[in-house]
């Protein structure tokens, strides 16, 4: 008689009641997810569900370019709202420093509702400078969801003058997932805006798009305590079996690093998809200040060099996956509004896993013998911005 398959640890009621408490997320079943593996796959899908849009266009980016990947966005925005469309757009005024002024009045005139989030003088104070609005979300019809790690951009998209290539990934959702995502956005636009955005909340439906599980985790400065560390940790320590991660700011802090440890500890294979790109390369120096301790407890360290990395996932035991606006440091821990989804699904991780693999076997793989001969001054580099890492 063939024996059952002992259920995997994240897959069971205990650990989502867990997870839940010490996250805050919100669960939904019955969702579609589908993976975007590089913006040139996101763009299209995101650019046609605009196009289909007939009730709402609600979107909330951290940067939002005036290229011609942002033309594009603007143009299908512009066609939604002279169709009668509700559009609101809200965009991190730091995020989108150097996008004219010009691109959002376009957008204002054609009937679009925009607004910045947290733009000069900085009404909370000074120090609120520091927090910035990370997320990046587009609901359609308040059922169609587009989320992950992509700007609006020409360097997400694949095209553009410049030649650098960025590797990221974007997700979208159908079901009450997305509505879900929806009332956190109007929910964010009334407290920057002082009023709610005039956006019809959809019926809940008797259908369901698809079999995913899907939960929320958002995170930002207004929590006591990082619910974004929390769901990265939770998670780790629901693995069995595997553990991989692609970040590409990866200043973790000792309590996920203890995580890691214990995963690997207790026999889960973990692997780590660093870049050895950075378009903020002090960050690369400093994450690599704990390289050493990783390598030696048998966690395996891949630098991508190829593309500069810009995607968020964690994949854990091959089918339970986050994708998101987070990275593994401290300010997206601590100082930015963020947001994650987690799919439970087999199909969806089976996605995330290829993908995954695919990065991998493009990597270069970090060896302990070859790190401990980086030179004395990059060593010193690394003493030296270690104590700043709170601030990158």
């Amino acid at each position: 008689m063939r024996r059952k398959r002992k259920p995997l640890m994240f897959q069971t009621s205990r650990f989502f009641d867990l997870f839940r408490r010490n996250t805050e997320a919100v669960s939904f079943l019955g969702n579609s997810a589908t993976l975007y593996r590089y913006g040139s796959e996101f763009f299209p899908a995101l650019l046609e569900a605009i196009a289909l849009a007939r009730v709402s266009v609600c979107m909330e980016f951290y940067t939002i370019c005036d290229d011609h990947t942002g033309g594009l966005v603007a143009d299908a925005l512009l066609a939604a709202a002279a169709r009668g469309v509700q559009v609101y757009v809200m965009y991190d005024y730091i995020g989108c420093f150097d996008t004219s002024a010009a691109f959002f009045k376009r957008l204002s005139k054609g009937g679009i509702c925009c607004t910045a989030f947290n733009p000069p003088p900085f009404r909370r104070g000074i120090a609120w400078f520091d927090k910035r609005d990370h997320r990046k979300i587009a609901v359609i019809d308040g059922w169609c969801a587009f989320t992950g790690g992509i700007n609006i951009a020409d360097v997400y998209s694949g095209c553009g003058k410049k030649h650098t290539k960025w590797r990221d990934a974007g997700i979208r959702i159908e079901g009450e997932a997305a509505a879900a995502l929806l009332r956190m956005f109007c929910q964010n636009w009334g407290e920057e805006r002082g009023s709610q955005p005039h956006v019809l909340l959809p019926e809940p439906r008797t259908e369901m798009p698809g079999n995913a599980k899907v939960m929320i985790v958002q995170g930002g400065p207004h929590h006591k305590r990082s619910f974004i560390r929390s769901a990265f940790r939770m998670a780790i320590a629901g693995a069995s079996e595997s553990v991989t991660i692609a970040s590409p700011y990866f200043i973790p802090g000792p309590r996920v690093i203890r995580s890691l440890l214990r995963a690997a500890g207790r026999g889960v294979k973990v692997r780590l998809l660093l870049p050895f790109k950075s378009d903020v390369p002090l960050v690369r120096l400093v994450s690599r200040t704990c390289y050493a301790q990783l390598l030696n407890n048998d966690i395996e360290i891949y630098e991508l060099d190829s593309a500069v990395l810009h995607a968020k996932v964690m994949l854990i035991d091959d089918r339970w996956a986050m994708v998101g606006s987070a990275n593994m440091d401290n300010r997206s821990f601590h100082r930015n509004y963020e947001l994650n989804v987690v799919v439970d699904d087999d199909d969806f991780g089976a996605q995330v896993a290829e993908m995954l693999e695919s990065d991998l076997k493009g990597a270069r793989r970090i060896v302990l013998h070859e790190h401990e001969r980086r030179g004395l001054r990059i060593r010193m580099l690394e003493r030296l911005f270690s104590p700043i890492s709170w601030f990158l």
